[in-house]
């Protein structure tokens, strides 16, 4: 059993080359040596810097390794050495450095700096936002310039520690300008092309936004291990409630206004999907609806549980650490205000603390109520009410009665008793109607029934009435419970039924992944955390689930109730689907390899019998009429019958070097001699045998690193192919020039063209798009052509034509911007 502690990582990130992140992290590991520590350089990456390599005096450094790869020499961190020093902290530059294949290396750096890690060292490293993996795609079309070495997310938000090195973008240009960057030879480039001010100014809010979210959940992180529920106003998160109605718009589009007014404000939109107010009733196309909105304003959708949906929305905002909480105005008249008392929103504001409470007003303000009344059971308001107006009301009742006397009859009075208790039924159940129609009968008895003054209860008359009031208001009450209860129940199944609906919509948006199933979980339930565990945990305050086979959804927090463990069983077997479907997708991963392998072969079979039987043909058929010894051939003949024969050849060897050469490209064992190579020496062998071919002037093009022969044939099969789609009295054209640290080819032909559908295609083996004549070769030309370009750190990519047809673009690196490995413009590093 391992028992050393992990390693703490600190990652020092820049939003670009030149901001000073090797300097600084230089700069750390020269302070920890002096408060003590044991400090060691594996690696850092200084370009040349004076100020950057002044910093490594004093601080070991440990000897790099020499390594050999396509013709070049390279030094990347010792690990063995490094693991075998064992210093308290290490100092490993450059986070996303792809490491030189061989030896057992790991593909990657970061790789190497988990081992560390995982052996109890400490390490500091540098990384660029552009390495980012989430981020190398934006990069990308903020600067033209695609990232090769990337960084998963997940291992840097890891970190114990990131820090921001931060520049503004003018400060980096002067510094670039005053040569603290780059060589002089490589500054203007860098000005006109990655270090313009607007890219410099995306790159640098991509870092300050990525930060602040890494801030954002250490925070939620420490918050949640201390148990704090008050709200920190470090950034402004505005919560919006939803009830469905026709004025969530509103409320949306004002709750957006108020988190622009800060930067980086969040939005948050909540609905509470239970019984209560805010959840009965509601409209599903509406909260789709404005579900759409609150995501196409930038913000996030969230449907909680609670029965009470006040200090539901009050404990959602103190749980996501909202500032501000928005809610409508009552859509209830005064008159209900006043029988009902107070609303959602009174009660928030009366709970909210420290959290401002904006009631937003809407055009249903003071119309009445759309949904369903706030209440749907007997409220212990109610159960105080409904007593006190079984004795108050019917000697309100009586001394009104009693100023009329004379003006209405008994029949008259002994109604108006009746309509008293059944409102009071209504109000407090049957217990209040008891105690009601009581009342209503000894008060009628005494003052309206002869003779006045007195109770007369045997008289049957005096019994009947008591005997009709306990009846009338006995049945009044057992109806109005019934609809309670059965109001209650509905609007309980529809809240289940929007929650489950809620949570579908999740799986077809494309939130099913376990992780975020498991966030939703938790949210709508309001729990602690939620968990997908083996066996379910013998522990107090743990709700488990089956969800599935070996598999059990735990949720730690309060006691759910029955109906709430119901809507849980469903969510669960969601859960187990996903893990299901997990599953599913990794055996069809494996299985995909096979498959893919199985087409390569039943293509390659197709093509070899196909496309090599012609000119095995032909030159079986040239031999042997030259061994025939039946027929005298002239001179002329035997020559021509002798060319047939070696042309044929000359294609069959064609064939099976384009065939071997793509076999080594895919297993990586194609040798490469890289080298300063010459557009000039390259272009006249490999369009020899091409007619109708105009190649400009390639006088002042620069030489690339490259290897010639691939090189040769890279162009030798464009040009081939370009050639066959030309048509007939048009040219070919090949042109080149330089930009960026790399020279582009152009290889260019009037041909038809290609959908823009069908370039995902253009550069699969034993395919012909668009070719008409299926006698010409394997369909390897266009894909061995990339797979040699990218071997040689190269792109291949298609355009179209102005005017119609194709051209192929080949970009290659100068072989003056690689000087002992340094990167090219086309992979910026550096701190």
């Amino acid at each position: 059993m391992n028992d050393v502690r992990a390693g703490r990582l600190k990652v020092f990130l820049g939003a670009a080359p030149g901001v000073g992140k090797t300097y600084r992290m230089l700069d750390e590991g020269r302070r920890r040596a002096a408060r003590g520590a044991d400090v060691a350089v594996g690696f850092a990456e200084c370009h040349g810097r004076p100020h950057t390599e002044a910093m490594l005096d004093g601080l070991e450094a440990i000897p790099q390794v020499s390594c050999s790869y396509r013709g070049g020499r390279f030094q990347e961190m010792d690990l063995a050495a490094v693991l075998a020093r064992r210093p308290q902290v290490v100092i490993v530059d450059e986070f996303a450095h792809s490491n030189v294949p061989g030896d057992g290396r790991n593909p990657k750096r970061w790789q190497d700096i988990e081992i560390l890690l995982d052996a109890g060292i400490d390490v500091i490293t540098a990384l660029n936002i552009q390495h980012l993996e989430s981020l190398s795609d934006v990069v990308d079309k903020i600067t033209g310039v695609p990232q090769h070495e990337t960084v998963p997310d997940e291992v840097v938000r890891r970190a114990a520690q990131i820090e921001l090195i931060d520049m503004d973008p003018e400060g980096l240009r002067r510094r670039m300008a005053h040569g603290n960057i780059y060589a002089p030879e490589k500054i203007d480039a860098a000005l006109a092309h990655y270090f313009r001010p607007g890219n410099l100014a995306a790159l640098r809010q991509l870092a300050l936004l990525w930060v602040a979210d890494r801030v954002d959940e250490a925070l939620q992180e420490y918050r949640s291990q201390h148990g704090i529920g008050g709200v920190w106003e470090t950034r402004e998160r505005v919560a919006v409630a939803l009830t469905g109605g026709p004025e969530g718009d509103t409320l949306i589009r004002r709750a957006a206004r108020i988190a622009d007014r800060s930067a980086g404000g969040d939005l948050l939109a909540v609905h509470v999907a239970r019984s209560d107010g805010l959840a009965a009733g509601v409209s599903h196309a509406s909260l789709a609806r404005q579900r759409r909105l609150v995501e196409d304003l930038g913000g996030s959708y969230h449907s909680v549980v609670g029965d009470d949906v006040a200090m539901t929305l009050v404990e959602f905002a103190r749980a996501e650490n909202a500032t501000q909480l928005v809610l409508g105005t009552s859509r209830r008249g005064r008159l209900a205000r006043f029988l009902t008392g107070p609303g959602t929103g009174e009660t928030v504001t009366a709970l909210s603390g420290d959290i401002d409470v904006h009631r937003v007003t809407h055009e249903r303000a003071g119309r009445g109520t759309l949904l369903p009344s706030r209440r749907r059971t007997l409220s212990t308001a109610r159960l105080i009410a409904g007593p006190v107006a079984g004795l108050v009301l019917p000697v309100l009742l009586t001394v009104v009665l009693t100023q009329l006397r004379g003006t209405l009859n008994l029949t008259s009075e002994a109604l108006l008793f009746l309509l008293a208790v059944v409102g009071v039924a209504c109000i407090g159940g049957v217990a209040s109607a008891v105690i009601a129609s009581v009342t209503a009968s000894l008060l009628l008895n005494y003052w309206f029934i002869p003779p006045l003054g007195q109770f007369a209860l045997d008289d049957p008359n005096a019994l009947l009435a008591l005997a009709v009031f306990a009846v009338v208001a006995a049945v009044v009450a057992a109806v109005v419970d019934r609809s309670l209860r059965l109001s209650r129940r509905s609007a309980r199944a529809t809240a289940e039924a929007e929650t489950m609906s809620s949570l579908a919509g999740s799986i077809v948006r494309g939130e099913a992944t376990i992780p975020a199933l498991l966030e939703r979980t938790r949210e709508t339930f309001g729990m602690e955390s939620a968990d997908l565990v083996d066996q379910p945990p013998d522990a107090a305050g743990v709700t488990a689930v089956p969800a599935g086979p070996g598999a059990y959804l735990a949720l730690r927090g309060r006691t759910l109730s029955s109906s709430e463990r119901r809507v849980l069983a469903a969510f669960a077997a969601h859960v187990g689907s996903a893990v299901e479907r997990s599953r599913l997708a990794e055996a069809a991963a494996e299985v995909e390899p096979v498959k893919a392998a199985d087409r390569m072969r039943t293509a390659l079979l197709r093509a070899v019998g196909h496309d090599l039987r012609t000119p095995l043909a032909a030159g079986w058929a040239a031999v042997t009429s030259l061994r025939s010894r039946d027929v005298e051939f002239p001179a002329e003949d035997r020559d021509e019958l002798l060319a047939t024969a070696d042309e044929s050849m000359a294609k069959l060897n064609r064939l099976l070097e384009n065939l071997l050469d793509l076999s080594r490209l895919e297993a990586g064992a194609l040798k490469l001699d890289l080298r300063p190579t010459s557009l000039e020496e390259v272009l006249p062998m490999a369009l020899a045998d091409i007619d109708g071919v105009d190649v400009a002037d390639m006088e002042n093009i620069p030489e690339v690193l490259a290897d010639p022969p691939l090189l040769e044939r890279v162009i030798a099969n464009l040009a081939g192919n370009a050639d066959r789609h030309t048509p007939p009295g048009k040219k070919v054209l090949v042109t080149a020039s330089a930009l960026a640290g790399r020279v582009e080819l152009r290889v260019v032909d009037r041909g038809p063209g290609l959908p823009v559908d069908g370039r995902d295609r253009l550069f699969e083996p034993f395919q012909r798009l668009g070719d008409h004549d299926n006698t010409t070769g394997l369909g390897l030309g266009l894909a061995l052509a990339r797979g040699l370009t990218e071997a040689m750190n190269g792109v291949l990519t298609p355009e179209d034509t102005p005017g119609g047809g194709l051209t192929m673009v080949v970009s290659l690196p100068l072989a003056a911007q690689i000087v002992d490995g340094e990167p090219t413009e086309q992979s910026v590093g550096g701190a």
